[in-house]
């Protein structure tokens, strides 16, 4: 329980600058980049970078510990924020680019939080535990939006170097707060090459629905809200009204998490799945049925719900499709398939936001959902016959 707390601490911590920065990066990058098409690139490598960092960090914490991985990956962090800074002050879109790699690479590293509190709960106490840390994030959503509104202009008259500075902040927080972690270093046996290899792990219908959830319902979350203040601003709102915007997909992300470890373990985990599918095709078509407010506040608050149940759900899934000994590659796998497919939305989303606009994003995102949610039926016929 101790680890659980301290872990949703540092989720907390951590998930509130990953906000932040969302909240900033793509006004940020418009307001350096020479071209609207490229207002996204630095997020596009922030998740570039996510994706590589993936599977190094999963394969450097099975040897040397979470503790230590994760304080590695806090420190990348605070270089990234640091260089932001410099960046932004000084006017460089290149270094603001650039400076994306790092903070991506510090947001592969804390993704494994999760995974963290499975590592140490009972099987029955593992979707719960998921959740708690997942649950960190609802700090995020009142702090992340909060922060990114009242430091945007820290260093007028240039905007969005205060958010950076912010981060490096709270990356440093982190590191001492992990210091007072204890999850056991992982066994001997886990250290090296055995179990399955990863291509018969890979194969299994369990470990591909549960890849497919979280892909699926990490990408489209990311194409909508990656392109949300875009496409506010673009409609005359203010950026206050975005960043409230966000604060509320935040906490539709996370607040949901004090129960829906409750609801896998009460209905099952593939039935959360498809429910969290069917609340991201409801999100989506909302945002296409106009662009008042109340479309984009609706709409991006059942994203996050659906986010949550669709990630949370995978998460859970994937626990059941792997040995303790090919814990670590198979978490890596996962892993770099979910921010492989954030990286290629991050990219797209300024691209589709800027030349086919806001109703295309949606529209697009549709096809998807409709995919995730096929998965996870198929699946549970093919369950039926061995349950019964």
């Amino acid at each position: 329980m101790r680890n659980v707390i301290l872990l949703s601490g540092c989720q907390a911590l951590s998930m509130s600058g990953s906000v932040m920065v969302f909240a900033v990066v793509a006004l940020a990058g418009a307001m350096l980049a020479p071209s609207p098409e490229l207002a996204t690139l630095p997020l596009g490598i922030h998740f570039v970078s996510m994706m590589a960092a993936t599977i190094p960090a999963s394969l450097l914490m099975g040897r040397l510990g979470r503790r230590i991985g994760f304080s590695v990956g806090q420190a990348i962090g605070l270089c990234g924020a640091v260089l932001s800074v410099w960046a932004l002050l000084t006017g460089s879109f290149w270094g603001f680019v650039a400076a994306a790699a790092p903070i991506g690479v510090h947001n592969g590293f804390f993704q494994y939080l999760r995974f963290a509190a499975a590592d140490v709960a009972s099987p029955a106490f593992r979707p719960k535990a998921i959740s708690w840390v997942m649950a960190g994030g609802i700090v995020a959503g009142f702090l992340g939006p909060e922060l990114a509104k009242r430091t945007a202009d820290l260093f007028a008259p240039v905007l969005f170097a205060g958010p950076y500075a912010v981060l490096a902040g709270l990356c440093l927080l982190n590191i001492i707060t992990l210091q007072a972690v204890r999850i056991p270093r992982p066994p001997q046996l886990a250290r090296h090459e055995t179990g399955r290899r990863l291509g018969e792990i890979g194969i299994q219908p369990t470990f591909v629905v549960a890849a497919l959830s979280a892909m699926i319902g990490y990408g489209v979350m990311n194409l909508v809200m990656v392109a949300t203040p875009l496409a506010m601003v673009g409609c005359g709102f203010a950026f206050s009204d975005s960043t409230e915007i966000i604060r509320w997909h935040v906490l539709g992300m996370f607040v949901p998490s004090f129960f829906t470890g409750g609801l896998i373990r009460r209905y099952g985990v593939l039935r959360i799945i498809a429910t969290g599918a069917v609340l991201l095709a409801v999100s989506l078509a909302c945002n296409l049925a106009g662009t008042a407010f109340v479309n984009f506040w609706v709409g991006l608050v059942l994203l996050g719900i659906g986010w949550n149940f669709m990630f949370i759900g995978g998460t859970t899934l994937l626990s059941e499709a792997h040995a303790s000994e090919e814990r670590a590659k198979a978490q890596a796998l996962n892993d770099f398939l979910v921010f492989s497919t954030t990286a290629v939305t991050s990219f797209a989303s300024g691209a589709v936001q800027s030349a086919l606009g806001w109703q295309a994003v949606n529209a697009l995102s549709l096809v998807p959902v409709v995919l995730a949610f096929g998965a996870v039926l198929w699946l549970a016929r093919r369950r039926r016959p061995a349950a019964a």
